[in-house]
């Protein structure tokens, strides 16, 4: 799918706008109703005709998107430099077997944005196959009006299926968001100019934090950090899960294996090369397939997971192929399971 010039033009306004823009705007009602004169035409929705023959589907919340259980992440070896042709085996891999769901941000990659770039290679001939996802890390209307202008660029096309915020850790971070001048405004105006459909919010620190975002703003849909050892600290099933539920949100879940830190197979990295925080020197307890089973078994639409490999990406997609729900005796077993590496298992949740 190529951009078109009528697509082209609309990002150049909507960026030039700048934050003087946004100084005059208030939330919904008001860009709502003006969007309503002349509106953009909304493009098609993405098709995967593989998706319901290759895993069990479920709704993302109230969009009326229909989405395979595992999805495609934009990590691991996708932001990766120097990893064109593994990156674009792993995308069009992931769309043949019926993935119709990929997640990537602005701050994968650095400030080269590889994700971006990688699954922008293959976007070019396969955009209407998946629902593609993107973030701002900027909290301000200016900036991230102009990251969004950089990630339609960089993807290769002209609108996205849902813009997040990304990675919303601390009430001061919404208070810039839901500022006169705050990227909350940027979410709103490239909703109503029909260059993305769907308006999320993400985070993996705080439960609390975004339970709170989510009483600001009426989102469509939030990423959560949910796996196995969630429930030994600063749980998101218990904190907000049951939030998200009441307010009918696509319910996206990612962290499942941690980075591999939940896995049984997985070789600790030498502590000095590993963050201060989190350093792990034991493997995990769990497989690949209960570590998927435990969150697919969650009342999520779907899962993000990013993929070293090719053979990688085949297994998990098999696991989701073949799953059937946990009773809740084998859910506890498996939380009980993780006791022992419950903070290299959320090496990402707030700890002090």
């Amino acid at each position: 799918m190529k951009n078109s010039s009528k697509f082209s033009t609309r990002r150049r306004d909507f960026v030039k706008a700048g934050v003087a823009g946004a100084v005059a705007m208030t939330l919904a009602p008001q860009l709502e109703a003006a969007s309503q004169v002349n509106p953009p035409a909304q493009p098609s929705p993405p098709y995967n005709p593989r998706t319901h023959l290759a895993m069990p589907m479920r709704n993302l919340g109230k969009t009326g998107y229909r989405v395979g259980i595992f999805s495609l992440g934009g990590q691991a070896t996708i932001e990766q430099p120097g990893k064109e042709n593994e990156s674009a085996a792993i995308i069009n891999r992931a769309i043949d077997l019926g993935v119709n769901y990929i997640d990537t941000a602005a701050a994968y990659g650095g400030a080269d944005q590889w994700s971006q770039k990688y699954i922008g290679m293959v976007m070019k001939t396969r955009r209407n196959e998946v629902f593609l996802t993107s973030k701002t890390h900027l909290r301000t209307y200016d900036e991230s009006m102009k990251l969004l202008e950089s990630s339609l660029k960089q993807l290769n096309t002209d609108h996205l299926d849902l813009w997040q915020l990304h990675n919303i850790s601390t009430t001061e971070q919404l208070d810039k968001i839901f500022a006169k001048d705050g990227a909350i405004h940027a979410l709103e105006k490239a909703r109503s100019e029909k260059v993305v459909r769907f308006l999320g919010i993400t985070g993996h620190a705080d439960p609390d934090v975004l339970a709170d975002g989510l009483q600001r703003y009426k989102f469509d849909t939030i990423l959560m950090a949910v796996n196995a050892a969630d429930k030994h600290h600063l749980s998101f099933i218990e904190n907000l899960l049951p939030q998200a539920l009441d307010q009918q949100l696509g319910i996206i879940g990612m962290k499942i294996p941690a980075r591999g830190r939940i896995l049984a197979n997985w070789t600790p990295p030498p502590p000095e090369t590993q963050p201060a925080f989190g350093r792990a020197t034991r493997s995990g307890t769990l497989t690949m397939k209960e570590a998927l089973a435990y969150v697919f078994s969650l009342p999520v639409s779907t899962v993000i997971v990013g993929c070293d490999n090719v053979a990688q990406l085949e297994e998990n997609i098999q696991i989701a192929r073949d799953f059937t729900p946990l009773t809740e005796m084998k859910l506890t077993e498996l939380w009980a399971k993780t006791a022992d590496i419950k903070q290299q298992a959320l090496f990402f949740r707030k700890w002090a």
